[in-house]
């Protein structure tokens, strides 16, 4: 064959191959892709794997019926805790310990000091609560101020990292140990100041809060370490990303010794950082952790859509109007897109309101106050509402937004399926977030469920009237 005719063969390979892609190209789409078309303008989809004439209903029942059990079969009667406290425990409703509470609780209750990890909502503040009330019973002290001193000394000290976890403390710890006569202080910043004071003053057995009020207390001499006999350090990883380790040791470093104390560390992920300041602080604490095939709560269903960015809010309504949650958080990256999707939601026949850290501590104390009694149906937050909350029966979580830090995914879906309960975690994945979905994935240790856009997730929305200006750029993109 000469040179000619192999010109002419490559040349012919060339125009089929053009072809064939033309009048793929010039076939109808189905209506779905017509939507998207037009709604996006000139913004590309994202191609992604559908599952052929799923609905979003069979998907979740298929996820739930993949899930396990979350609770063991050692029950709390059987562990030797203080009758006292079992009657708290009867209060609150639980019989059966979760797996981190059944492997914790015995070796706790001989005082060995534990390094804990374990996945949000599975239990671990009914664990150390329990531990330290039943240190404190099985002692003698108490929290009063000594005749001739200015300090009170209380017997125990619960750290957490942010205020809205130390509030559920406390109010776990109220239900918990209602028969057994303790003083609790609840301390952390933002409101309260002198009220929080004369609470210590007063005599405290355990003090629960965040560390830089406490601090500031204690430097004051209002009351003295001295005489604590447990400690708690709950969502370890989350003081490191907070910037609480100096306060920590500053803390730690002004008890009394590790083995003249019960020492409790809780963490959702054990690092070297946390480890080391386990192994520096407690006396030589076992390591208890508990392994799941997924690091979310088994109940929890999750979905996952593929949508553009002119197309959440609408997605998201359609969503709701679909699914008819009973209470719902839903999760943004940034407080003003929380203001954005309150304005929309509330547009649309639902009643929300936002969350962020910007809401004063009374404020956010109310609302979530009447998320919990049903005055409103929604909740829209940024990770300030991540870890800590403790609502009853919320049913769906919503990411709005998906994370940009894996761990975040957890605690965020870890809201709802409280207590072994179930419940649903949806996730929509824009163009500007998408990059986050392989490592929540690798994270959790399984693929998503993905389900598809159609025309009836996708309502015509009312427009919020916002008076704020810096809205009417979004505004127009959602038109």
């Amino acid at each position: 064959m000469n040179s000619y005719s192999i010109i002419q063969v490559f040349c012919g390979v060339i125009f089929l191959f053009l072809g064939m892609k033309f009048f793929r190209h010039r076939r109808k789409p189905d209506i779905t892709s017509k939507k998207v078309t037009r709604r996006r303008g000139r913004k590309r989809r994202v191609s992604v794997p559908i599952p052929s004439g799923a609905k979003t209903e069979a998907v979740i029942v298929e996820a739930r019926e993949k899930k396990d059990n979350d609770l063991s079969t050692v029950r709390f009667d059987e562990l030797g805790v203080d009758s006292r406290l079992l009657k708290g425990v009867e209060d609150a409703g639980f019989e059966f310990c979760t797996p981190i509470q059944a492997r914790s609780l015995p070796s706790l209750l001989r005082n060995e000091d534990i390094a804990g990890q374990a996945q949000t909502g599975t239990g671990k503040t009914a664990a150390y609560l329990l531990a330290t009330m039943n240190r404190l019973l099985k002692e003698s002290g108490g929290s009063e101020i000594p005749t001739g001193r200015s300090q009170a000394n209380p017997r125990a000290l619960i750290l957490a990292p942010t205020r809205e976890l130390a509030i559920q403390i406390k109010k776990d710890a109220d239900i918990l140990g209602a028969y057994t006569g303790f003083k609790l202080a609840l301390i952390y910043g933002g409101v309260d100041y002198e009220k929080q004071r004369k609470s210590l003053q007063m005599g405290a057995d355990i003090v629960i809060g965040t560390p830089g009020r406490i601090i500031d207390y204690f430097k004051q001499n209002v009351f003295s370490l001295n005489s604590i006999e447990a400690l708690v350090l709950d969502e370890a990883d989350r003081m490191f990303d907070l910037g609480f380790i100096k306060d920590l040791r500053f803390l730690l470093r002004r008890m009394p010794h590790p083995s003249k104390r019960l020492n409790m560390l809780y963490s959702a992920t054990l690092s070297h950082r946390v480890n080391e300041l386990a192994y520096e602080y407690m006396n030589t604490p076992k390591l208890v952790e508990i392994a799941s095939e997924t690091r979310a709560a088994s109940k929890i269903a999750q979905v996952l859509y593929h949508v553009s960015s002119d197309e959440k809010i609408s997605l998201l309504v359609g969503l709701l109007n679909t699914q008819k949650p009973f209470r719902t958080i839903i999760f943004a990256n940034t407080k003003r897109v929380v203001s954005l999707l309150v304005g929309y939601l509330n547009s649309n026949g639902y009643k929300a309101r936002a969350l962020s850290g910007d809401v004063e501590q009374a404020k956010r104390e109310r609302l979530i106050d009447d998320f919990k009694m049903g005055k409103i149906d929604i909740v829209v937050a940024t990770d300030v509402a991540a870890r800590g909350l403790h609502i009853p029966d919320v049913t769906h979580v919503v990411n709005y937004d998906l994370p940009n830090h894996c761990e975040d995914y957890v605690h965020r879906i870890g809201r709802t399926a409280r207590a072994g309960a179930r419940g649903d975690a949806i996730s929509l994945a824009c163009e500007e977030y998408v990059f986050s979905l392989q490592s929540i994935e690798e994270y959790i240790g399984h693929k998503i469920l993905v389900e598809q856009v159609n025309e009836r997730l996708l309502p015509d929305l009312i427009k919020p009237d916002f008076k704020d200006r810096k809205f009417s750029t979004r505004r127009k993109n959602h038109s």
